[in-house]
């Protein structure tokens, strides 16, 4: 059996990319059940929701599950450091359109993060990945006695070193191909957009953990080359995104299926940090107005009419998020997905007869 699922105890070298806002139980189970690794992303989620949402994960499969959480990274803005008003202003245009109204800031535009990790812990997931930081000792310490396994993301080299002398079991290497956001934590996302082909190898040669290589991979080819570069295994997200079973809006999904190879850019304008997606109306006026407030104002802001937009499936007011190898992804069910990726991991020799 490869390091990657004995580690973890998998099937099939196969990770969904946790889609922080788009991530289904019914996505998830599928993966897991097809024994790769079903990630859900938890970004925003109450202590409550979390529970709730590894209860019905637990549910729907008897397969393993990671959850994911957002790690601070010190420059995140709360209530009363930032005026609001006139970041709420500047996207009055997209407020209406969307037949809502601009809210009143919170108390608090996220969860505090000792309390999703007390419920992550108390629900015992099978995998706790992070992204945008080094989890610390107190948190490993805690995973590693659960029998809970951490998973780093990193987007470059010395991000993937900061990692594993930290003490995590694995790490994502996630090229700038890759839809969403860009998870860098030691340098501006900005300075560290390292295409896949260019980092995993040297991931791979800089650390002693397994390596799953992640950004532009959206098929069996896509899968044979991390393996070639070195990789154990892979994380796949906008192919998956496309599926029935994401929760993805209908607009969202026929967005990815008609994307080119040129369709996706980098953005800060729905959260505040840079991310990929494909462009739309929110994205267009958002940059054209300047007017972008810091993380996570930014992203609670838009995530008001996003929310009403994504109900009325309008896809112009949602974030379109995908990667630049969306034009690969042409399947719309998540076995058929896991089904071609598995066709491009190569054959085992340890369980060659």
């Amino acid at each position: 059996m490869r390091r990657l699922e004995r580690l973890l105890g998998l099937d099939t070298p196969i990770v969904l990319g946790p889609f922080g806002g788009l991530s289904s139980v019914a996505l998830t189970a599928a993966v897991s059940e097809g024994g790769g690794l079903g990630s859900f992303g938890l970004y925003g989620y109450t202590p409550a929701r979390i529970h709730d949402a590894v209860t019905a994960l637990r549910a729907a499969t008897s397969g393993r599950i990671a959850v994911n959480l957002w790690w601070p990274r010190g420059d995140e803005a709360t209530p009363d450091e930032v005026d609001i008003a006139p970041f709420l202003r500047a996207a009055d245009p997209l407020f209406a359109a969307a037949g809502v109204v601009a809210p009143e800031p919170p108390a608090a535009f996220l969860p505090a993060l000792s309390d999703q990790l007390d419920a992550v812990f108390d629900s015992r997931p099978d995998a706790l990945s992070v992204v945008f930081g080094v989890p610390d000792a107190d948190t490993l310490a805690r995973a590693k006695a659960l029998g809970i396994h951490v998973i780093g993301t990193a987007t470059s080299v010395a991000e993937a070193v900061a990692l594993e002398a930290a003490g995590v079991d694995a790490v994502v290497a996630t090229g700038a191909e890759a839809g969403g956001h860009r998870v860098s934590f030691l340098r501006d996302a900005g300075h560290s957009l390292v295409g896949t082909f260019a980092l995993v190898p040297q991931v791979v040669d800089a650390v002693g953990i397994p390596v799953i290589a992640a950004g532009g991979i959206a098929d069996r080819r896509g899968v044979a080359a991390a393996f070639a570069l070195g990789a154990p295994g892979v994380q796949v997200g906008t192919a998956f995104l496309r599926t029935r079973q994401s929760a993805a809006t209908e607009g969202h999904r026929e967005a990815i299926a008609a994307a080119a190879d040129t369709d996706t850019v980098l953005t800060r304008a729905l959260s505040g940090r840079l991310a990929r997606g494909i462009p739309n109306r929110a994205m267009r006026e958002l940059e054209a107005s300047g007017m972008i407030a810091p993380f996570p104002a930014q992203n609670w802001l838009t995530g008001v009419f996003r929310a009403a937009a994504g109900a009325a499936g309008d896809a112009d007011l949602v974030s379109l998020w995908a990667g630049q190898a969306a034009g690969l992804a042409r399947l719309d069910d998540a076995a058929e997905v896991l089904a071609e990726l598995r066709a491009g991991v190569p054959a085992d020799p340890a369980r060659a007869v």
